[in-house]
């Protein structure tokens, strides 16, 4: 140390950098970064593995068993911070980094902060080709880093160590921005790793961020305004930027003050408590038939913070053709979409902005009955389907019996294939901030690998809080090895393992679109000539967790106590029929291709079915 300055590797000025970065949450001043996810291998482990070694109690290393994992468990920290926080992932050079790809692409359509601190080839090239390295011939400084290019808000290459002190703050900067927050990437060459630089002091010096609140605009704010007070029939549509902007206050103020019915995004689920009486339930593809009414009938609708995906539009058919959207979104691009009326800025200061504006105008009550009308029909529905004994074993009948046992500020964590819906459709909210519903990027494995980094998270302010994964079969198969990092880390995890046979809501899909079933159920799998059940108790208590199977929801209810008193990771299995116990009720228009021309007659009945619902498509206005 010189004249104000540290000599330091680059890989440790990195890490002295993080741990000196704070934010205050809820009045608590904390690390923004939460610590790691690590792999090591020969690009990452004698450089940034020495430098993270003397910050272990400081940024703690959590070791993954799959950087797919990592980055999974990465995103469902972040959730559970609401972008508060971050977790870094390391990888080494190579396979271990391009394994990661599949995370910062859900990461990015999730819109979630994470860092990328990954191996990456000699910027000498004296040793080239090395082992892992791509060679292009014609372009010899392109490598499988680049890949990163499109799924990272934020993209570098470190080939000499004074760059970090422009990368690392710019980085950050986007990872806490709300419109731009995604994932960054760093690719460290081997070689850069451990050259060294004279840092100047003032660098790590310990800094407090903020996460920027942005005042919509004056006159954007007056434009909705007056288009509010022309409505005769209007609806909130919450997505889950309420929840990251911290204003699901807001929205309830907002929504009482004015009379006006909400509904939820599969994001935006745990905006509102079930009981609340300006619920009306989950809107779209997977949501409610009272919020698809009232969605069908609106004139008005102010959607905030949803980036408004064709699941929560029905492909643009849920929405009257004549219905006005304004779009209060931090994002440019999110406000904007389908010519909406945008207000830009951030979800509370712009419902505030809102409400002022309106004053006391109210909608009518006779429309918020009719919302109310239909929101009391469909729970009464879903009471029937979730009912024990209401037909074969379903996925609706576990959500349920898990729902009326556990703690109001338990998590529950989903991720593709059929459940996101089911738990959309009948997961209870008694607690905001609670449903963690991974449909952004619909990535089958997040499920497991997420609940681990949303326990992680909740441990650091709830411990006496459990952690809740609902998965099916097939993501389990796909990615199950963070129930042993869970064991390991004693982060405990209660797994309802729902057992279908396959992917049985692509199965669905199938039939539904007149295929035949066709290698998605193990059992129509021609290349499968005896199949065979797998134990998952077994493979579950190989890892350590705590496993038994139980055969109806009522068992399951039992189980699932016993696994609240254990003092470890549990995995409750249970079979579910594959083709009934579906929710049938609740569905929009949602636009699939399907052949054009087709031997089978069942297919073209159905590719003419779909092609009918194409005529509710909104094309703009």
């Amino acid at each position: 140390m010189t004249n104000g300055t540290l000599t330091l590797t680059t890989a440790q000025a990195i890490i002295r950098y993080l741990a000196n970065q704070y934010i205050v949450v809820d009045g608590v001043e904390m690390r923004l970064c939460g610590g790691g996810f690590g792999i090591f291998g020969h690009g990452n482990v004698t450089c940034l593995g020495e430098a993270l070694y003397d910050a272990r109690d400081a940024l703690p290393l959590y070791r993954g068993q799959n950087e797919q994992s990592m980055g999974f468990a990465a995103a469902g920290y972040a959730k559970a911070w609401l972008r508060q926080r971050f977790m870094f992932c390391t990888a080494s050079a190579g396979p271990g980094t391009t394994n990661l790809l599949t995370s910062a692409a859900l990461a990015h359509a999730n819109r979630l902060p994470m860092l990328l601190l990954c191996g990456d080839t000699y910027v000498t090239r004296l040793p080239d080709p090395v082992l892992q390295q791509l060679e292009h011939f014609g372009q010899p400084g392109l490598g499988v880093n680049d890949a990163f290019k499109p799924v990272s808000r934020y993209w570098d290459r470190i080939t000499h160590p004074a760059q970090i002190l422009q990368s690392l703050p710019a980085a950050l900067a986007t990872m806490l921005d709300p419109a731009d927050c995604g994932p960054a990437f760093i690719g460290l060459p081997q070689d850069v790793q451990g050259w060294t630089f004279d840092y100047p002091l003032s660098f790590f010096a310990k800094r407090v961020h903020r996460i920027r609140k942005q005042a919509p605009d004056v006159a954007e704010v007056a434009d909705a305004v007056a288009l509010l007070k022309t409505a005769k029939r209007p609806m909130i549509i919450a997505g889950g930027g309420v929840q990251y902007a911290r204003a699901v206050a807001e929205l309830t103020a907002f929504a009482v003050a004015h009379n006006i019915p909400v509904v939820e995004t599969i994001a935006g689920r745990a905006n509102l408590l079930q009981d609340h009486p300006l619920n009306i339930g989950p809107v779209g593809v997977t949501g409610s038939d009272s919020a698809n009414a009232i969605a069908a009938r609106a004139d008005v609708i102010l959607a905030v913070g949803t980036r408004l995906q064709d699941f929560t539009t029905g492909s643009w058919t849920a929405f009257a053709p004549d219905a006005h959207i304004i779009g209060l979104n931090v994002g440019r691009h999110d406000a904007m979409k389908h010519l909406s009326l945008p207000v830009v800025g951030d979800a509370g200061l712009g419902l505030l902005a809102l409400g002022a504006g309106l004053g006391g105008h109210r909608a009518a009550d006779d429309w918020v009955g009719f919302a109310q009308t239909a929101r009391a029909e469909w729970v009464a529905y879903t009471d029937q389907v979730t009912a024990v004994g209401n037909g074969p074993n379903s996925y609706a009948q576990a959500i349920r019996a898990v729902n009326d046992l556990c703690d109001p500020r338990d998590r529950v964590v989903a991720a593709a294939g059929g459940l996101p819906a089911e738990v959309t459709a009948h997961w209870q909210t008694r607690d905001v901030g609670t449903v963690d519903v991974e449909f952004g990027f619909s990535c089958m494995g997040y499920e497991i690998a997420g609940g681990w980094g949303a326990r992680i998270a909740q441990f650091e302010r709830e411990p006496d809080r459990d952690t809740i994964v609902f998965t099916g079969d097939g993501s389990y198969l796909m990615l199950n090895s963070d129930i042993y990092s869970s064991v390991l880390t004693q982060r405990k995890l209660i797994v309802l393992l729902l057992d279908n046979g396959g992917f049985a809501v692509i199965n669905k899909l199938q039939n539904n679109t007149g295929n035949t079933s066709f290698n998605n159920l193990i059992a129509d799998s021609p290349t499968i000539p005896a199949p065979f059940a797998v134990d998952f108790e077994a493979h579950a208590r190989s890892m350590g967790a705590i496993a038994e199977t139980v055969s109806n929801a009522t068992e399951l209810g039992a189980a699932f106590l016993r696994a609240k008193a254990a003092d470890r990771t549990c995995v409750i299995v249970m079979k579910v029929d594959p083709y009934d116990g579906w929710t049938t009720q609740g569905h929009a228009w949602w636009e699939v291709g399907t052949p054009h021309i087709s031997a089978n007659a069942k297919v073209t009945a159905k590719h003419l079915e779909v092609e009918a619902g194409r005529a509710n498509q909104r094309k703009g206005v």
